[in-house]
């Protein structure tokens, strides 16, 4: 609602000459980009937070110490991390090259923050097995997808019912990150649950059809190609939300899928429920998951495809558990 309201708040007050404010014109470039409305939000949020850094002047009116000034604002006063200000970053270069059209000499002089190397959190099978335990129902299914499949959190709760091949074993996750499609396994273990849920999500749809809504968020420009398929039971989310919610995009009423805070405090229950010491988070579960495949024997261009890696050397820092790293080496001590 909060997004709804500022969203009409800006369209209504239009410039002088009748042409769009700036952020309206910031969100109509995104989305002919078909950038993902998270993204969205964030460049807008970094935007506006430019804008009023620096005494709410146009952007246009301002040069490259500005930007350098904010993005040290924010790492030596705010204390962001380094992902944090790249993301900031970029926002403002979307901001000058897509919306305003500028592309000024200054702008490639600025450096992106270095992101420190940072080896993944990863659980042991007795802690997985402890995790899993104090987990039930839906959230388990969810827990056992991110360990059992591989995949991230928001690719679980994008996950759609035409995407689950019970046939083959297979998991098909659409549009990950760097917006690449790729298959991974469908653990035989989640196959009975996984039919339930989908079994569940089909008659809540049929409720909402028969409510005159059952719509559904379709990726792209689907949903001019494909009339029916926004109201169709195979584009369901596997895991919905408990209620309707309207679309900023249209304004139309729709059954999104779950949020990821649901999951997100499901598992720091659970850890600490199961006694776990480490910092668990539903992405750890991801990390284990690869682990536990090297140290399984498979191969690492296999265990790359399955998670979605654009680059093997992304994939093999978790040969850090293996004996190709520091557990690898026999200390001095115990010689």
């Amino acid at each position: 609602m909060r997004y709804d309201r500022e969203h009409a708040g800006v369209s209504a007050a239009q410039g002088a000459q009748g042409r769009p404010r700036l952020l309206d014109e910031v969100r109509a470039r995104l989305r002919v980009k078909h950038y993902s409305l998270r993204t969205e939000q964030a460049y807008v949020y970094w935007i506006r937070r430019y804008i009023r850094s620096c005494g709410m002047r146009h952007p246009r009116t301002l040069d490259g110490s500005a930007v350098e000034a904010f993005l040290t604002r924010l790492a030596s006063q705010d204390n962001v991390a380094a992902s944090t200000q790249n993301q900031a970053l970029s926002a403002l270069l979307f901001l000058y090259r897509e919306v305003l059209a500028m592309e000024l000499p200054w702008m490639k002089d600025v450096v992106r923050a270095k992101r420190p190397p940072r080896l993944p959190v990863v659980l042991s099978v007795g802690e997985v097995d402890r995790l899993l335990a104090q987990l039930a129902g839906r959230d388990a299914l969810m827990a056992g997808l991110l360990y059992g499949s591989g995949l991230r959190l928001m690719e679980c709760l994008r996950l759609r019912i035409k995407d689950v091949d019970f046939a083959r074993g297979e998991l098909t996750v659409r549009e990950g990150k760097g917006s690449k499609d790729r298959r991974t396994v469908l653990p035989s273990r989640l196959r009975e649950p996984l039919q339930r849920q989908i079994e569940q999500v089909a008659l809540v749809h049929a409720e909402d059809v028969a409510s005159g809504f059952g719509e559904v968020a379709l990726p792209h420009a689907l949903a001019r190609k494909y009339p029916n398929a926004a109201t169709s039971a195979a584009w369901q989310y596997v895991f919905p939300a408990a209620r309707r919610a309207r679309d900023p995009r249209d304004g139309r009423a729709k059954r999104h899928h779950l949020d990821e805070n649901v999951l997100q405090r499901a598992i720091r229950r659970a850890a600490a429920r199961a006694g776990l010491v480490k910092p668990v988070t539903p992405h750890t579960l991801r990390h284990s998951f690869a682990t536990h495949l090297l140290e399984a024997g498979y191969d690492i261009r296999t265990i790359q495809e399955l998670l979605g890696h654009k680059d093997v050397a992304t994939t093999q820092i978790y040969t850090h558990v293996l004996n190709r790293g520091a557990g690898g080496v026999l200390s001095p001590l115990d010689r």
